[in-house]
């Protein structure tokens, strides 16, 4: 990854339509300066806490708070490094806290942070939060759950059918704070091209989206739109759960710093071409010398002087098949090849995904119009009909970036009602109905 490369992204943190309090934390710490960039790259990260009320906002405040301050601390270390000692520095300073108050006891949190950097993507994690990397149509996730489902699924005793069914899936195995010492998993550096796309998230939203719908949101829409949209769809399923997600996509690199590197390449290019005839002509000169050697009756110098001509045309075709054989990476391929991501699924639009927008979109519009909802009808009659207008002419892309559009604008509607709900039941109805 170059530092030119500007990342543009979106994150939003929501309570859920369930909770009374939001123990989700996020934060995204982009470096200004490309030498502090150089040593340790941008940070991302989620934090889902646990422990009851305070407790659990306080432990994923803490995590927010300490990781990035710790991490960008660090001095003399590889990313990988710094980034495991930041997160066991932050359990530490979560588990301190809890020791010191009998309310906080045991509070823990779950952790998924991302550093992208000159070596590429680095991922420190613990809990069952997520990171993704979306490329071209397909999704991959980056992260192994730490929790009670995937560690059976590890195992492999039992069918991946019973397990579902049959275990819960927030019993977590692993989480910053509860213990004095934690196992952090360190992934990566994987490399980064541009327009990739990452996701951090919690369970409040993996619990209500599958990943084909997370990629494709990802994929489809820009980043703060995304959070949106997947904020919304994962309130409209239940909102069980406290919702975070951060969105990334990671920018071209400029066309300049590409004339420099091809330029760079030129010079190298010319450089390996001078050596390559430099070799040849050594071989050439050895094999004579020992043919001269041979015919004056030098018989051990012209063995030696054409065998070590022999072995220079070993090593210099051994490096050049190598070669041949080593894959390039290309800087447009939309292909994984250096990794095997922990699962995987297409993040392609598809008409069925877009017809399920659509319904969600005319059913939040009934219920707005029967419930007297405040809506910017307005603008939503401008993003609903280049909604429409999109899907008669087959541009699918389009329509769904509309669709989500109106279904934003709805959904403040239905937030501002639920509010108004919340209100009336704790003070009551004024008279005049407002």
């Amino acid at each position: 990854m170059r530092w030119e490369q500007v990342i543009k992204y979106g994150s939003l943190s929501d309570i859920g339509f369930r909770r009374q309090n939001n123990e989700d934390a996020a934060i995204v710490q982009l470096c200004a300066d490309p030498e502090i960039w150089q040593q340790h790259g941008h940070v991302l990260l989620v934090a889902d806490g646990m422990g009851g009320h305070a407790a659990g906002e306080l432990a994923s405040k803490l995590a927010a708070d300490t990781l990035p301050q710790t991490f960008f601390k660090s001095r003399d270390k590889d990313v990988q490094s710094a980034l495991k000692e930041a997160i066991e520095v932050t359990n530490k300073t979560i588990n301190d806290r809890g020791t010191q108050n009998k309310d906080f006891q045991r509070m823990g949190t779950t952790c998924a942070s991302l550093v992208l950097g000159p070596d590429g993507a680095t991922i420190g994690h613990v809990g069952d939060s997520r990171v993704y990397r979306v490329r071209g149509d397909r999704i991959d996730q980056l992260t192994f759950d730490h929790s009670l489902q995937w560690e059976l699924l590890r195992e492999n005793k039992v069918s991946r059918e019973e397990i579902l069914l049959r275990e819960p899936r927030h019993v977590i195995t692993r989480s910053l704070g509860p213990e004095p010492v934690v196992k952090v998993d360190i992934e990566g550096p994987f490399e980064v091209l541009p327009d990739d796309v990452f996701v951090l998230c919690t369970d409040g939203l993996t619990g209500h989206l599958n990943d084909a719908e997370i990629g494709t949101i990802a994929r489809e829409l820009p980043p703060e739109e995304a959070c949106r949209l997947m904020v919304n769809l994962a309130n409209l399923r239940g909102g069980s759960d406290n919702i975070t997600v951060v969105v990334a996509r990671v920018g071209d690199v400029p066309d300049e710093v590409l004339m420099g590197d091809e330029q760079q390449q030129r010079v190298m290019e010319q450089k390996r071409g001078w050596l390559w005839l430099a070799g040849f002509w050594a071989i050439a000169v050895l094999f004579v010398l020992g043919v001269v050697l041979l015919l004056f009756r030098h018989q051990s110098e012209g063995i030696a002087s054409i065998a070590a001509s022999a072995v220079v045309l070993s090593i210099m075709m051994f490096v050049f098949f190598r070669r041949l054989r080593t894959p390039s990476i290309s800087i447009s391929s939309a292909e994984t090849v250096l990794w095997s991501p922990y699962a995987t699924a297409s993040a392609r639009l598809t008409k069925k995904f877009l017809g399920h927008l659509a319904a969600v979109e005319a059913e939040l519009q009934r219920t707005a119009s029967a419930e007297s909802w405040v809506i910017d009808w307005s603008r939503h009659e401008n993003v609903y009909t280049q909604a429409k207008t999109a899907y008669a002419a087959r541009d699918f892309p389009l329509s769904f970036t509309h669709y989500a559009r109106a279904v934003d604008t709805l959904m403040v509607g239905l937030h501002e009602c639920r509010k108004q709900m919340h209100r009336e039941a704790k003070w009551g109805k004024s008279k005049n109905g407002e």
